[in-house]
């Protein structure tokens, strides 16, 4: 079922929880359940055009993931190189775009460069949208941002009086990205987890039990359809 721009979200976010418990409770160790959410990305990038999605977001790492097992982050690194480079020639011939946010800096020096070269190889597409956030956190996005908003008032290239709540927002990883219009969690938690702090201030959320591995396009054709039905006032009232 296709969304139509009145009744369904432009911009889907999606933070895939529950690889870990997946693999737990078959007995597997937790990257199996990683690299099976890997391939569940793909199932639900490539629905989107099909369901009205213009634009996914998916948080794949916190800035607070570091604190897991050595091997549990090096299985994720290198899990993270190989689905670029395994992917890159089919999300370049369906037409999606990937881009990143994040801080790039503690990653290794050869994901980041991978990184840039499927940003730049899929530059020009612009039937999906797929931001992956890799290394953030909503408040390390907000304090980074501001560090660059503080020099460019101390360079006066910016006047501090002008400043509004339109102004961060250009200084933010996702400046060139709607806000998200739904939020979807999987694996029964119903938190956050400092994942997009700013731009889903007024996002619908939806907490979801199905661990991400199971989360299938039927589960999300379903949302998507409940989401039709919200009524959505950011903060004022229907004439």
């Amino acid at each position: 079922m296709r969304q139509t721009p009145e009744t369904g979200p432009r911009h889907v976010a999606f933070i895939m929880d529950g690889n870990g418990r997946w693999a737990e409770k078959r007995g597997r160790p937790r990257l199996l359940g990683h690299r099976a959410g890997a391939k569940r990305v793909r199932e639900i990038v490539e629905a989107c055009p099909e369901l009205g999605v213009e634009y996914v977001t998916i948080f794949a790492f916190s800035t607070e993931n570091w604190k897991r097992t050595q091997t549990e982050v090096a299985g994720l690194m290198s899990l993270f190189r190989r689905y670029i480079q395994t992917e890159a020639q089919t999300l370049l011939e369906q037409g999606t775009r990937v881009r990143f946010i994040g801080d790039r800096l503690r990653l290794d020096a050869k994901l980041r460069s991978l990184m840039d070269g499927i940003e730049a190889l899929t530059a020009h597409n612009t039937r999906c949208h797929l931001t992956i956030a890799l290394n953030y956190g909503g408040r390390d996005e907000v304090a980074r941002a501001t560090k660059r908003l503080a020099r460019d008032v101390a360079a006066g290239r910016l006047d501090p009086e002008s400043v509004d709540d339109n102004t961060l927002p250009r200084y933010l990883d996702t400046h060139v990205l709607p806000d998200p219009d739904l939020v979807i969690r999987t694996s029964g938690e119903a938190r956050i987890s400092n994942f997009l702090l700013w731009q889903s201030a007024y996002s619908e959320y939806e907490f979801v039990d199905t661990l991400w591995p199971d989360f299938t396009r039927g589960h999300f054709e379903e949302i998507l359809g409940r989401f039709g039905h919200r009524d959505r006032r950011f903060g004022g009232v229907k004439a």
